[in-house]
């Protein structure tokens, strides 16, 4: 279908997706076709306060505005059209974290990030009594630990929601929470489409004990599958978006989702037995299963498509961060020496050179945490690279330590369920800034994991494409039509997609390479304990 863009966006028939990453956020408008026709974005980064990982309420806005701000100007220089209408909007953000409200809507501490590593305690004592893994990035982990902890503003808290939530809320007036969202929340029931009853009950129980006696249902938002209405654009909520005015209000929302959910919306990825990576500042892998896992795994997150399929998360905290900051490094060098390089252009060719290296990196090792990662049992983490002095030291065999350590940990989640657990699959969908050079993270990824990696030439319009894609099946599905024959029928049919086998040399190289890391760790575990 070949579209008239400024038609659409005149008219008021394009979609928008808007989704908050953790460094970026980003807007992403669709045509009729499915396909993006503008963006815009905005740059963010976390911050560590008094010992908590946060973004500033005040940021979010700023970002939210300045975000729809530069697709407005990408829509108005590109078709010489402003949208004063849309079809329909969707929301996406980090999955996780502690979004504390009182009655009044006021938020009652900082936002707390799926980052954060404090919730140890609770996140223990939970998964023993629900006999259900809480990690502890779980918006149920930050709340019963801030009970345990006593913390003041714990009598107040009347809404406990996520990022994707509160935007939500702020903008439609609607407590609502897409059911991938809310999945990573607390556990919820795959046929009710609702909390688990069994452990609201369980919850309630402990939290009494603590002197908090305020429902599960009632304080976390109301759960809504893919497909149904979220609500509206209410004037506030306009002029939050647009402080131009432009925004007409009474735009139909969907569900508000996490990143998850919208990875795999992205990727084609939320029929049974597929699964996708989503690979930036974190990773994870997430097979859509056809059956119950055989036990409870502390290392995996049980959580649901967008529409409530049971998914298994392998979850890592930190993936490219380090990679990032080493880059940027090589870019000072490189402008300090007076032969300044364009940033993409140098991911492009550091990543080459780690293609082309030893394919086990020689002896050098890399760990790239910058917090605590539970799955190697870290509560914080220290990025630090060692290696034996007499070793082939080459930038591509560092660069290629730098890519491995990202990927290490995610391959010992990974061994959990295709190893312990016998989940078989054909291939994993692949996207995220990782798979931006061609062929070359695709190719190491599908290597350490033994597993093909597909990438579609969609793969880089990342989460707030595939938000605005549930926008638009919400808007547009025919009466039955599952999400997954939406994408697959009428999104994705003629999508072209590169798949990668693993290679042998590559994947015989991260087995060393990996083993050399798991035995490595107490010098992360040392490097924790002494630089403080």
């Amino acid at each position: 279908m070949v579209i008239d863009a400024a038609n659409t966006i005149a008219s008021g028939k394009a979609v928008l997706g808007i989704e908050f990453g953790s460094t970026r956020i980003k807007a992403t408008l669709i045509g009729e076709d499915f396909t993006p026709i503008a963006s815009g974005s905005y740059d963010w980064e976390n911050r560590l306060e008094n010992g908590f990982w946060t973004y500033a309420v005040d940021d979010v806005w700023r970002g939210l505005q300045e975000c729809y701000r530069s697709l407005v100007s990408d829509a108005q220089q590109s078709y010489g059209a402003v949208p004063t209408k849309l079809a329909a909007i969707g929301v996406s953000a980090m999955m996780h974290g502690y979004f504390a409200l009182n009655a009044d809507g006021k938020q009652l501490v900082p936002f707390r990030t799926w980052r954060n590593t404090c919730t140890e305690e609770a996140a223990a004592v939970l998964t023993e009594r629900f006999n259900f893994n809480i990690p502890q990035r779980w918006s149920v982990a930050h709340l019963y630990q801030a009970i345990l902890n006593k913390e003041p503003h714990v009598s107040d808290v009347a809404v406990c929601t996520t990022l994707a939530g509160y935007v939500h809320w702020s903008l439609t007036g609607e407590n609502v929470i897409g059911i991938g969202d809310a999945s990573g929340m607390f556990p919820v029931d795959g046929n009710t489409k609702r909390y688990r009853g069994d452990l609201t009950a369980i919850f309630a129980e402990l939290a009494a004990a603590k002197g908090f006696t305020r429902p599960i249902e009632d304080i976390f938002p109301r759960i809504l599958s893919a497909g149904e209405s979220a609500g509206e654009l209410t004037e506030a909520g306009a002029a939050l978006l647009d402080v131009s005015g432009r925004l007409s209000p009474g735009i139909p929302f969907c569900p508000p989702e996490g990143d998850a959910g919208t990875g795999m919306t992205a990727t084609n990825s939320v029929a049974p037995l597929t699964g996708n990576i989503s690979a930036g500042t974190s990773v994870f892998a997430m097979p859509v299963l056809d059956k119950e896992l055989s036990g409870v795994h502390t290392e995996i997150d049980m959580v649901t498509t967008p529409d409530g399929a049971p998914v298994a998360m392998v979850h890592c905290n930190t993936f490219t961060s380090d990679i990032n900051a080493w880059v940027k490094i090589f870019a000072q060098l490189l402008t300090v020496a007076g032969h300044p390089l364009d940033i993409s252009e140098l991911y492009d060719r550091l990543f080459r050179l780690a293609a082309e290296a030893d394919c086990d990196c020689g002896t050098t090792l890399a760990y790239n945490y910058y917090s605590g990662e539970p799955i190697t049992g870290l509560a914080e983490g220290r990025p630090l690279i060692v290696r034996n002095p007499d070793e082939r030291f080459t930038l591509g065999n560092f660069m290629r330590s730098l890519l491995f350590s990202s990927m290490a940990t995610l391959r010992i989640g990974m061994d959990i369920l295709l190893e312990r657990e016998g989940i078989k699959l054909t291939r994993l969908n692949g996207h995220g800034g990782f798979f931006k050079t061609k062929d070359v993270g695709q190719r190491l990824m599908a290597s350490a994991l033994n597993v093909p990696v597909a990438v579609s030439r969609t793969a880089g319009e990342g989460g707030s494409w595939g938000v605005a894609l549930l926008a638009a099946y919400m808007i547009t599905r025919e009466s039955g039509e599952s999400l997954a024959a939406f994408l697959e029928k009428r999104v994705f049919e003629d999508t072209p997609t590169s798949v990668i086998e693993p290679n042998a040399d590559d994947s015989a190289g991260f087995t060393r390479y990996l083993k050399r890391y798991v035995d490595g760790l107490e010098i992360e575990k040392t490097a924790v304990a002494v630089l403080q």
